[in-house]
């Protein structure tokens, strides 16, 4: 993946940044794996605004992705790498013998034609999904289960994984690339090799319309906000924050503030905590 720069023949150009997406093969997705995507303007069911700088952005559909990795003893053959606008990775159309088809995570170094297969006899190759528990130590690992069965909700995003240090009964010790590392079920499912796309946080946006086609409305500094918006706001021209540190809107201190619960139920799974 490599990227592409873009002559200064404007502002806007200038410093703009491309991909270039020489690993996928087809711009047409599989219409079977397609749902429809409501857009929320940042709201809730009630019509409360909970989410602040959301609105318009391009149309899109959603990507139905295989998180589970459940299809035990059915060989896959890799038919297509594909863009997905929903995420930073690039996904991968697996055509199984058994005739279904499923979207999975593209893993850096999947090549079409490819031959993946997901359970415990399942060989350590790049794509294939096993247990922790039979992932030899060492390996690196993404797309990481938290419950047995529950889909994977670790290092799913271009670039990420974690690797495996070692074994503690029916737990398997984890490396995220946080530097944290924690115990994870052994019976949870993930899958081998690096997300690729990693060159994705390379990428200069460089204007403000490309943050529009995704869906990001501008944000307002809290400094040029009334006092009833916003605890920077107010005063006779340029004013400091007046307080000890950095506000949000909603009156808790900005940087470096822990939100984390004190008695959280997965803090006796952590073995050790990230890097600061």
């Amino acid at each position: 993946m490599a990227i592409r720069k873009f002559k200064p023949t404007t502002n806007g150009r200038r410093g703009m940044s491309t991909l270039v997406n020489e690993e996928i093969t087809t711009k047409n997705p599989t219409k079977s794996l397609l749902k429809s995507k409501t857009k929320t303007g940042g709201r809730n069911n009630q019509g409360k605004l909970t989410v602040r700088h959301i609105g318009g952005g391009a149309k899109r559909k959603y990507r139905v992705i295989d998180f589970k990795r459940d299809k035990y003893g059915v060989t896959g053959k890799v038919a297509t790498i594909e863009y997905d606008p929903n995420r930073n990775a690039n996904i991968a159309l697996i055509n199984y013998k058994d005739g279904e088809k499923r979207y999975i995570i593209a893993p850096k170094g999947l090549k079409v034609g490819a031959i993946i297969e997901n359970g415990e006899t399942a060989d350590i190759k790049v794509g294939n999904a096993l247990p922790l528990k039979n992932i030899p130590v060492g390996t690196i690992i993404h797309n990481i289960e938290l419950n047995p069965k529950a889909g994977a909700s670790l290092c799913r995003s271009a670039g990420a994984s974690a690797q495996i240090l070692g074994r503690d009964g029916k737990y398997v010790l984890v490396r995220l690339q946080s530097g944290e590392t924690r115990k994870i079920l052994g019976t949870c499912m993930a899958t081998i090799g690096v997300v690729g796309n990693e060159d994705f946080e390379l990428v200069n946006i460089g204007k403000a319309g490309r943050k529009r086609h995704m869906g990001i409305r501008p944000t307002n500094r809290g400094s040029v906000m009334n006092p009833n918006d916003h605890p920077h706001g107010g005063g006779e021209g340029r004013a400091p924050v007046g307080r000890k540190s950095p506000m949000t809107p909603w009156g808790k201190p900005a940087l470096g503030y822990k939100t984390r619960k004190n008695k959280k139920a997965s803090d006796k799974l952590i073995v050790s905590r990230r890097k600061k």
